[in-house]
């Protein structure tokens, strides 16, 4: 029997008025990016140190970077550490900061950073999208705390900034200055999962945007052989894109879905009037491409494709890459952190969790890349980016557990 989670575990059921305060007091608090109009992370910051002062965890520190659109030009990354039995290997949880604008605050059902709360749920912008992280974090550290339960490993609480542009002043800005983590160490990424939290995201597919540009002669549509006929030429190349899964076969069950993908999306305006032929069409492929499949050879084979549709259609195509991210090596499947974590979530949820990939980005490629065993994990819903985002105070709370159960793993030894 683990009695030293058992303590801890008992300390952060009688949290849940805590999760509400910190899910308020954050939620007022809109740390958006300058690049999407904000003043950056500082003051949510503070308030997280200020925390971490109240509740007397003394190894608290504060990395910034520079960033002149931001409010007092700096971006915040606060690390916390909790001193354990065995220093050799550090447990790290990383959430970030930063949430997303509102969007048209007129949709949401109440003010967005105004915390509502219903049952057992909580709405505003931000609350599930970091903060079920963040604040499951804080509620971890003072449950060690009060508890007086020393953990097995060292555990670091890591607040980054700039998730959701890129990284470039938090994690990446961590990992190139004063980096705290090492291969040895063990990091859980709270930012993603599914409802039941039987998903231990541990692998990505690399991402291509491609934008192609299909240059005709524009003419009147009463007279279309004087011209040459843009959108028709996209729609050609776009059949043959849809084709590319055939000719990328690969498979690999770790994903859902287990293959790469090439979906058509945006597609931009190209004539104002129905009785016009369009000269230029512009459209968009967004590519998750499995890790084993070559993305220089996907890439090959969309040139190939725009040079057939040209020859036949006799029109000019140009392909460009406004995003193009490859895939990060995989967290080995049987990797310490996939055990212990999936040993915490049947002892705390019941849910047999299992290692599974995605096709979307996370901040933990960058820690992948780095050498450092990364996981993504939490038990969510997912409403992340909506209107009315919701978070669930007993997967805060459930959250929080699961990480001291890793903290405090007796098997793990």
């Amino acid at each position: 029997m683990n009695s030293d989670f058992e303590k801890v575990a008992q300390k952060i059921d009688a949290m849940r008025d805590l999760v509400v305060e910190l899910e308020t007091d954050l939620t007022a608090i809109p740390a958006i990016s300058p690049v999407s109009g904000g003043k950056g992370e500082g003051l949510k910051a503070a308030y997280v140190l200020q925390y971490f002062a109240k509740i007397g965890l003394s190894h608290v520190t504060r990395l910034d970077s520079d960033d002149p659109g931001a409010e007092g030009g700096k971006r915040p990354n606060v690390i916390a550490r909790i001193p354990g039995k065995d220093p050799s290997r550090t447990l790290w949880v990383m959430s970030h900061m930063d949430v997303v604008p509102a969007g048209d605050e007129a949709k949401w059902s109440s003010p967005p950073w105004k915390a509502r709360l219903d049952g057992d749920r909580i709405y505003g912008r931000g609350v599930e999208d970091n903060q079920q992280g963040m604040v499951s974090s804080m509620v971890l550290a003072k449950a060690l705390l009060e508890s007086g339960v020393t953990p097995y490993w060292n555990v670091g609480l890591l607040f980054v900034a700039d998730e959701e542009v890129g990284s470039t002043h938090g994690i990446q800005h961590v990992l190139q200055s004063n980096n705290p983590l090492s291969p040895h160490d063990l990091v859980i990424v709270p930012d993603g999962g599914l409802p039941d939290g039987s998903m231990i995201e541990v692998a990505e597919k690399s991402i291509v945007w491609t934008r192609f540009r299909v240059l005709g002669k524009m003419t009147h549509a009463s007279t279309p052989e004087r011209g040459v006929n843009a959108c028709v030429a996209a729609a050609h190349l776009t059949v043959l894109l849809d084709g590319l899964h055939g000719e990328f076969p690969q498979s690999n069950d770790v994903f859902d879905p287990p293959i790469s993908t090439f979906a058509a999306t945006k597609r931009e305006a190209n004539v104002q009037n129905i009785n016009t032929i369009p000269g230029e069409d512009v459209f968009y492929v967004d590519a998750r491409i499995l890790p084993e499949v070559d993305v220089a050879d996907v890439k090959r084979r969309m040139r190939e494709m725009c040079d057939q549709v040209q020859k036949i259609q006799s029109v000019i195509i140009e392909m460009e890459h406004p995003m193009e991210a490859q895939a990060a090596p995989p967290t080995p499947v049987d990797s310490p952190v996939v055990g212990m974590l999936t040993r915490a979530v049947s002892r705390v949820y019941g849910v047999e969790a299992r290692p599974m990939g995605i096709g979307g980005g996370t901040v933990a490629a960058y820690l992948r890349k780095a050498g450092i065993p990364a996981v993504v994990w939490a038990r969510m819903d997912e409403t992340m980016h909506g209107y009315d985002e919701y978070v669930i105070i007993p997967n805060v709370l459930g959250d929080a557990k699961v990480m001291a159960h890793v903290a405090t793993d007796p098997e793990a030894r």
